[in-house]
């Protein structure tokens, strides 16, 4: 399997905190910029036409081969949910909605008075099926909203991220699939930990820009980290 960790297009909280360095007014969940759905037609053009280099048979020396995305996952916030749709839109894959690939922290919004950081429900089956009708969701989401949790602490994360890698790892492990997930920062650094099995409150820090890609494949004997961050296929006056 070759497993394509992609971080969303900039969103609208990205952007705030690059202008403000601050989270006040932040959305609990929020849209993709003009910046974020430019990123990601690059992504998808990238997708289209490029040219990767894969481990094979043990060699030494990668060779070059097209991308032939087979799967597109992402999950179920929006600004992920709206760079994968595009993506998949652009190669004609559907998009598939994963649960447990959420940000840290899930779907909150800060107390104005208390300052706690307060569980929100996050959009259910009615919300994606106007404004995304070809996203497959999961089967067991609540059609009420797929969050309904309280704040995610830290202690619950890294259980997480082993998870998802479990469960990626059982649908696609031992095969030639070519699997995208579209995810987000903080879980980025949760998921390369449990696949690295650092130590999860390590103060090492994975960056990913967004669009950023990080090919990760996995044969029989090893796991080849290909390469981190690739952000090529974007200007430099669009790399956030």
């Amino acid at each position: 399997m070759y497993l394509y960790f992609i971080r969303h297009g900039q969103s609208e909280n990205n952007a705030l905190w690059a202008e403000t360095n601050s989270n006040e007014g932040r959305s609990h969940d929020p849209e993709l910029t003009q910046i974020g759905k430019e990123q990601t037609r690059l992504l998808a053009e990238y997708f289209k036409g490029a040219m990767e280099p894969l481990i094979k048979d043990g060699d030494a020396y990668p060779y070059c081969t097209p991308i032939r995305l087979t799967h597109i996952y992402c999950s179920l916030m929006v600004r992920a949910v709206a760079t994968g749709y595009i993506l998949a839109q652009a190669l004609k894959l559907p998009l598939l909605g994963l649960g447990d690939v959420f940000e840290t922290g899930g779907v909150y919004q800060r107390d104005p008075e208390t300052g706690l950081k307060v569980g929100l429900p996050g959009h259910g089956k009615a919300f994606y099926k106007e404004n995304y009708p070809k996203l497959v969701l999961p089967g067991s989401m609540n059609p009420d909203g797929w969050w309904n949790r309280d704040f995610e602490q830290l202690e619950e994360r890294p259980e997480r991220a082993r998870r998802a890698l479990k469960h990626i790892l059982e649908l696609h492990g031992g095969s030639d699939d070519r699997v995208a997930l579209i995810s987000h920062g903080g879980f980025y650094n949760l998921f390369m930990k449990a696949l690295l099995g650092m130590p999860e409150q390590s103060d090492h820090w994975f960056t990913l820009n967004n669009t950023g890609i990080t090919l990760i494949q996995f044969t029989e004997e090893w796991v080849q980290l290909a390469f981190c961050n690739r952000t090529n296929f974007l200007p430099v006056e669009l790399v956030t």
